[in-house]
């Protein structure tokens, strides 16, 4: 089995090369690539050929643009990135045959009410980067290519920038912070979304039957303010010391972004679960696992 692999360095990038290499043979691109290779994903044309040249037997695209808040004026290349060079790779995928793996967001929802979105629920995004990524989904399903559409959110890793590592930095510089109470979701590592891909892709290999969009977050949920307090408690049980002393619960309205967020941020897992045969960990077995990762090496 060929793999390729675009977005390596990201996040779930990072944790997918590993997760991914004992499939078969692995080709991991970053934007920069390399010899007549192209992960760049602002040039659309040229990973599609990248994807004709290679004709890998699975496309893993974890490259993504992610930057929420700078959507809402680049509104251009977040439509290209998530958008229109997915839309290149989907229809290399389907002229190849190959299939492929694409990750999305909760971020294609509104976010309203208090109950978990289903897949079949219906998309209605309330910010530039939910629209680019609601479209790169509509273009994989309509490309006819065997995929595999999984929705995550709330995504950490001891790589990158994320929520969990500014709040511990935070907590080591500051004594007062104020975190948003009223966003609920499911904090998800990326080695779990690697993993679980990495579980999937043999099973879709052999059924095409199994393709389709799945959400895939860590099971319960919590709100930022939920999480930043048991980032904070569990970092002193594994002994960092710590300045914060006091936590404010703020609502989302106290904390205007160019972007709006939603709410709501739960999403159901159990067709993923039925489908695959697979158990999704509570999202605090993660958090535990990062910091402890995080905290052991910087001591």
């Amino acid at each position: 089995m060929k793999i390729l692999l675009l977005g390596k360095n990201g996040q779930v990038g990072w944790e997918l090369q590993r997760a991914l290499a004992p499939l078969g043979e692995l080709i991991a691109l970053d934007r920069l690539g390399f010899d007549y290779l192209s992960g760049d994903m602002s040039d659309p044309e040229a990973v599609f050929n990248t994807v004709l040249k290679l004709q890998p037997d699975i496309v893993v695209n974890a490259s993504a643009y992610t930057a929420v808040d700078l959507a809402e004026t680049e509104k251009d290349l977040a439509n290209v990135v998530n958008h229109l060079a997915v839309k290149k790779i989907a229809e290399a995928c389907q002229q190849t045959k190959a299939i492929l793996v694409h990750y999305s967001t909760d971020y294609v929802f509104s976010g309203q009410g208090d109950i978990a979105f289903l897949e079949s629920d219906q998309v209605d995004p309330v910010n530039e980067y939910g629209r680019t990524k609601a479209l790169g989904e509509q273009a994989i399903v309509e490309s006819g290519c065997n995929y595999l559409i999984f929705r995550t959110s709330w995504v950490y890793a001891t790589k990158g920038k994320n929520f969990l590592k500014t709040m511990l930095n935070l907590a080591q510089q500051r004594e007062e912070l104020s975190i948003i109470s009223d966003q609920m979701g499911a904090p998800t590592s990326a080695e779990l979304i690697a993993d679980v891909t990495a579980q999937a892709i043999p099973q879709i290999s052999t059924d095409h039957k199994k393709s389709g969009l799945y959400h895939l977050v860590a099971s319960g949920e919590t709100s930022w303010f939920g999480y930043a307090n048991y980032i904070f408690e569990q970092a002193k049980v594994l002994g960092a010391e710590l300045k914060i002393s006091k936590i404010n619960s703020i609502p989302t309205t106290a904390y205007p972004t160019p972007a709006h967020r939603p709410l709501n941020s739960r999403l159901c897992t159990q067709k993923l679960q039925q489908t695959f045969k697979l158990n999704l960990p509570n999202w605090k077995y993660g958090v535990r696992r990062t910091l402890t990762e995080l905290l052991i090496n910087e001591n």
